[in-house]
């Protein structure tokens, strides 16, 4: 366990069924602050990565808040899955964000876990983190992992392993996941995703295409960790480089790029799988917990921050405030990754419709602002694949065109709410923000380091967010 200096500080733990830790929520009852500052972590944390982001996140902010304020901590944990080629958002001894192994390929990816030096397809810790997202597939996981390691020349085996694939996004989730309403857009409108229901190939190729990009732009800045020279691209021109395969058989060429779209197609499905859980956690979980908190200690000012889907678990967390409950001060959302018209009144291509969080924003006492970053290629360039429905003609476009529908809040702030506010991060901090409603800030400035995929995802335990964080809930005054 890190050292730690920040206090007073409490985990505040979640299971899968959305059930709180009764010690730890008695112990969270009796802090004596004025304000308590609550962080969820995203999709990608083990509970100890989440710990040391948050004394990386919470260490600059004792020394920002005014008199009269007595701060507290608390970190909220939900059981997520940790990918091992994607930063978790742990800052390292310097404060920046350890990258995934340098350089694509099959060296890469054992260093990755996702293909062992045994040839085993998936490392044991990745297989049986699957095995616990996905209870009772564990033979389905070994498959995936077979053909990973394998990597056969046939678009009969791509098929299967998008099948497998499909299977694992619609295993019948329990407890909280299939109580509770959690999709960013009515049903109609974000429609199945198109892992569950597109041409295997044909997204499988949509992912290696984004993958070849990212790393193509990442090595052309210098980034650590991009690829060199020739490594973003392995397979280009072959079989499946924007063609159809031949009588179901893959040329040794082509079969290398598609089966990296593949082993993405894997981690998309526990982003499929984490989106619901995160929503669930935060609706029926978190919300009624800030109801008890509100009933316990009511003069308790809160502030909720959130990273990744720890944005989406906080966000959905007020829908599920009680009524009358007015102890959220402050909502920042870190590189939110949900749909950025979440809180929409009315979607702009569909005017009769709104996000999920329509109006959610008046059950905070304070603004909700939403962070983003142009260098966040997680959300500007894999999130729309992902999330786009299936047959809906997406193509991997570059970050910041495309089609807006698909967009994620931690790349273009929050978008259909009238009277939404932007800011760069240097104006929200010289400047201050509104007392109310919705914000989305630039924070490209700061959020910007990080290695492909997921770019600068991670890139958030900076003092500038923690200052943005006090300013939000007006904790320096």
């Amino acid at each position: 366990m890190p050292r730690w200096d920040v206090g007073p500080y409490q985990d505040i733990g979640f299971d899968r069924d959305g059930d709180v830790d009764p010690e730890q929520r008695h112990r969270l009852l009796g802090l004596e602050v004025t304000d308590l500052v609550m962080f969820a972590h995203g999709r990608n944390h083990s509970p100890v990565a989440a710990r040391e982001m948050y004394e990386g996140f919470f260490a600059a902010l004792p020394e920002l808040v005014g008199r009269g304020v007595r701060p507290g901590f608390a970190g909220v944990g939900w059981p997520s899955m940790a990918f091992p080629d994607e930063p978790p958002g742990r800052p390292g001894v310097s404060g920046r964000l350890p990258g995934p192994p340098a350089g694509g390929g099959a060296a890469g990816e054992k260093a990755a876990g996702l293909v062992t030096a045994g040839g085993e397809g998936l490392d044991p810790t990745v297989r049986q983190s699957l095995v616990s997202l996905f209870p009772g597939h564990r033979e389905t996981v070994a498959r995936m992992g077979a053909l990973l390691a394998e990597r056969p020349e046939s678009a009969a085996a791509v098929t299967e392993f998008g099948r497998l694939a499909r299977r694992l996004a619609e295993a019948p989730a329990g407890g909280l996941e299939s109580a509770c309403f959690t999709d960013d857009l009515p049903g109609d409108e974000q429609g199945p995703p198109a892992l569950l229901f597109e041409d295997p190939l044909s997204l499988c190729r949509r992912f290696a295409g984004v993958l070849e990009r990212v790393e193509s732009e990442a090595a052309g800045a210098g980034l650590p960790g991009a690829p060199g020279p020739g490594g973003a691209d392995p397979g280009r021109g072959g079989l499946w480089h924007g063609g159809a395969a031949p009588a179901g058989v893959c040329r040794a060429s082509g079969a290398p790029r598609v089966w990296r779209g593949a082993r993405e197609l894997l981690r998309q499905t526990t982003y499929y799988a984490l989106k619901r859980r995160a929503g669930a956690v935060g609706e029926l979980g978190l919300g009624p917990l800030l109801g008890q908190l509100a009933r316990s200690r009511p003069a308790l000012r809160v502030h909720l921050v959130g990273h990744g889907q720890g944005a989406r678990l906080v966000a959905f967390a007020l829908r599920g405030l009680p009524d009358g409950v007015r102890t959220v001060k402050s909502v920042t959302l870190l590189q939110g990754a949900f749909s950025h018209y979440a809180f929409a009144t009315a979607l702009p291509h569909a005017p009769g419709r709104s996000g999920a969080l329509r109006a959610m924003e008046h059950r905070v006492e304070g603004p909700v602002v939403a962070c983003h970053s142009r260098y966040d290629s997680a959300l500007g360039a894999l999130y729309p694949v992902a999330s786009a429905p299936a047959h809906d003609g997406h193509s991997p476009v570059p970050a910041g065109s495309g089609d807006p529908r698909w967009w994620a809040m931690g790349h273009s702030g929050i978008h259909g709410v009238d009277g939404t506010v932007r800011l760069a991060l240097d104006e929200a901090l010289a400047e201050g923000l509104p007392r109310s409603g919705c914000v989305s800030v630039d924070a490209s400035s700061v959020v910007r380091d990080g290695a492909p995929p997921s770019g600068a995802h991670a890139d958030v335990c900076r003092p500038e967010l923690a200052r943005l964080v006090v300013t939000a809930g007006r904790l320096g005054d």
